[in-house]
């Protein structure tokens, strides 16, 4: 025995394809209320008519309509009204899922941190252009402790000679021409227009990643958890990662060079960027990087589940471990 249903209605046969019973759905009039069945059926749920039919006949093997399975039988197929009622609810729902993906903070949140990505980039390109190109006439010019302030005492000078005099350096007996001098300061203008709008980039990101993973964001920092969310492809999906994996997300070319020519397994991935773990010494990272992941695993489940907000006191018990294991560690392993 067989029950048969689709978004309308819902029938049983036998298995000669003798149709014994039928139960039919007259509102697909309703835009709404047929998207309402289209979504229940997308979820493989059972719609009315087959959960009255299915306790009629306990016994009848359930299938969705254009299951190959099914015998062939009268089955009640909608009519052409109901049809072009269907394509108008298919449009509708198509619609509201372009506006749901509009709204979904994981998407924004890509978007928006694959932008920041790209900008950076093309920023640190062009500054280190800068660097040169100034650097070329000012040989005597040092910028390792302020080299993001470059660009904006270019562009506060008239002349190469007020630049080096900022700088506090000597000038070159042959310095640049009018117009290679105006290159060189709208160059700087690009590079100062670049950095503000990165940074305005960058704030958005640390709101965002604040409302989306604020558990997570006041772990790792704002920025290194929206960059774990967009590796693990969303929240849902970054709170299903076990700890092992969250500690070498970012890391997988590493990991499956590791497993197809037998090298170090990867330590690490993006969660090195925390300075718990870059800023300590090299034979330590990966215990400390194994802390962390685990810690990250729970406050994500706590953002994604709705769990209780991180507090200020598990923060710092996280800090506490974290110390604990450098000073255990304080020298190098013996080999």
């Amino acid at each position: 025995m067989w029950l048969w249903y689709d978004w309308r209605a819902a029938a049983v046969s036998d298995s000669n394809g003798n149709i014994i019973d039928v139960e039919e759905w007259n509102g697909w009039k309703d835009t709404d209320a047929v998207c309402s069945r289209l979504d229940m059926i997308a979820h493989e749920a059972l719609t009315p008519e087959a959960e009255r039919l299915s306790e009629r006949f306990p016994g009848a093997k359930i299938l969705l309509h254009g299951d190959e399975e099914l015998p062939n039988a009268n089955w009640p197929i909608p009519s052409p009204e109901a049809l072009d009622c269907l394509d108008r609810a298919a449009i509708l729902l198509s619609k509201r899922g372009v506006d749901a993906a509009a709204g979904d903070p994981d998407r924004r949140l890509e978007h928006i941190l694959r932008a920041s990505d790209e900008l950076r980039a093309s920023f640190v390109t062009i500054e280190g252009r800068l660097v040169e190109w100034v650097g070329l006439f000012l040989p005597e010019a040092r910028f390792e402790r302020d080299r993001s302030g470059l660009a904006r005492k270019v562009i506060n000078t008239k002349n190469l000679e007020e630049l080096a005099d900022v700088l506090g350096i000597g000038i070159p007996p042959v310095g640049p021409t009018d117009a290679e001098w105006d290159s060189l300061h709208d160059w700087a203008q690009s590079v100062w227009e670049i950095k503000n709008r990165l940074e305005k980039m960058e704030d958005v990101v640390r709101e965002l990643a604040s409302e989306h993973l604020p558990s997570l964001s006041a772990l790792l920092g704002p920025i290194l958890a929206a960059r774990l969310c967009v590796e693990a492809h969303g929240r849902a999906r970054l709170a299903r990662l076990p700890a092992g994996t969250m500690q070498i997300l970012g890391a997988e070319k590493a990991f499956f060079n590791h497993l197809k020519t037998g090298a170090p397994s990867p330590k690490h991935g993006h969660i090195f960027m925390h300075p718990w773990i870059s800023r300590s010494p090299r034979w330590v990272r990966g215990k400390i990087a194994r802390t962390v992941a685990a810690k990250a695993t729970i406050a994500v489940r706590c953002d994604a589940y709705g769990g209780d907000l991180w507090s200020q006191e598990a923060l710092d018990a996280v800090a506490a471990r974290v110390e604990t294991i450098r000073s255990e560690n304080s020298t190098p392993p013996q080999r």
